[in-house]
């Protein structure tokens, strides 16, 4: 991949850029491998995922900079000043379409951009996210709710302006630090949730719902699951760290069994909230089973056991809940994780269960990132 951005030197955040993307992919797994090698044989591997090498990302986090009438969207340089990025490469064609649009849109509303270095001015960032079937959410995070009536009496104009506009949203970030978005979100929109499909599956996405940025990655990491999950016929499931839900609902499809019980938990409350709305849209739901999400902690939803459970933790990993997980008698553990030295470390801690299948996910073309999913058994 060429990127005019990277070779002018004004923006550096893929590391790899300019390497062959099969150069970079033959790296990445001999990097993870290694790491993970005094805890998965050679044998356990499958050949990597991967999908385009660009045009994949489906969320663009943009800091807004610049001026009034010249604003620039993408991210700050050296000096803090702002470094427009709105041609990315990454984007998916629906999500440039929309970022360009929705740049215009504030060029011509005159919201005044948030200058760092002067801790001056009122649009911080805007966040917009792009769906498979071509729904937009945009997020404008504000510095005060000042300019809050002036969004909602041009939010007519916006959804002409950005066809597809589901969801739009202000985001409060009062305080001058360094953050993508505050704690208080004030809808515009009716809707409030953005529903992404994967795998036939509707997830509904919140504003601060975490979601894998490439759809098309996303999609084979869930297949991927559900085709170790199928031939075990577990009988009971236990999603930990659940978010949306959508390892829980694929593994609630695979098993296809009215007896089957699944269950998520994750402490965000609206994750869950969107959890449960994509389960009750669940095709064939009366077939599925007992599918169960709840808001709480993960560690101690494990007393309650299962005959497998899902984690897919923060890049810090499972911690303390490894040691729960290998005194249980839980036969079973599916692992996703987008940090193999913390994997490792969690690995270490559960000596009695044994990886018997492994893959590298690559959700991040042109970077050293990376998402690995594995299959143990006690």
């Amino acid at each position: 991949m060429q990127c005019d951005y990277y070779d002018a030197g004004v923006c550096r955040s893929c590391t790899l850029m300019g390497r062959p993307y099969d150069a970079q992919m033959h790296d990445l797994q001999h990097a993870v491998a290694t790491v993970l090698a005094p805890h998965v044989a050679e044998s356990c591997w499958t050949a990597p995922a991967y999908g385009p090498e660009s045009h994949f990302r489906n969320k663009a986090k943009l800091v807004v900079g610049g001026t009034r009438t010249a604003p620039t969207f993408g991210i700050l340089g050296g000096d803090g000043t702002g470094v427009d990025l709105r041609d990315c490469g990454l984007y998916e064609p629906g999500l440039h379409d929309a970022v360009h649009r929705l740049a215009r849109f504030v060029i011509g509303l005159g919201l005044t951009p948030y200058d760092v270095p002067r801790r001056s001015g009122e649009l911080k960032h805007l966040i917009v996210t792009h769906s498979p079937d071509g729904e937009i959410m945009v997020r404008f995070v504000m510095r005060s709710p000042g300019q809050l009536r002036r969004l909602r009496d041009a939010l007519p104009d916006l959804l002409d302006a950005v066809p597809g506009t589901r969801v739009v949203s202000v985001n409060l970030l009062p305080e001058h630090r360094a953050a993508l978005e505050g704690d208080q979100e004030v809808f515009l929109t009716d809707e409030e949730t953005l529903p992404m499909r994967v795998n036939g599956i509707r997830l509904h996405l919140r504003p601060r719902s975490f979601f894998q940025t490439n759809t098309t990655v996303a999609g084979m990491l869930y297949r991927q699951a559900q085709e170790w999950i199928s031939p075990a016929a577990p009988s009971s499931v236990l999603d930990l760290f659940c978010g949306v839900g959508g390892f829980a609902l694929g593994a609630a499809t695979a098993l296809c069994d009215p007896g089957a019980s699944v269950r998520g938990v994750e402490i965000s409350a609206d994750a869950v909230a969107s959890a449960r709305l994509s389960a009750a849209e669940l095709p064939g739901r009366e077939a599925l089973g007992d599918i169960r999400f709840q808001a709480g902690d993960a560690t101690a939803a494990l007393a309650e056991g299962a005959d497998l459970v899902i984690v897919n933790p923060p890049r810090r990993g499972i911690g303390a809940l490894a040691r729960q997980l290998e005194e249980s008698d839980v036969p079973h553990i599916l692992y996703s994780s987008c940090n193999a030295k913390t994997l490792a470390a969690d690995l270490q801690a559960m000596p009695s269960l044994r990886v018997t299948r492994a893959r590298l996910f690559d959700m991040f073309p042109q970077t050293r990132h990376h998402e690995v999913l594995l299959w143990l058994e006690r």
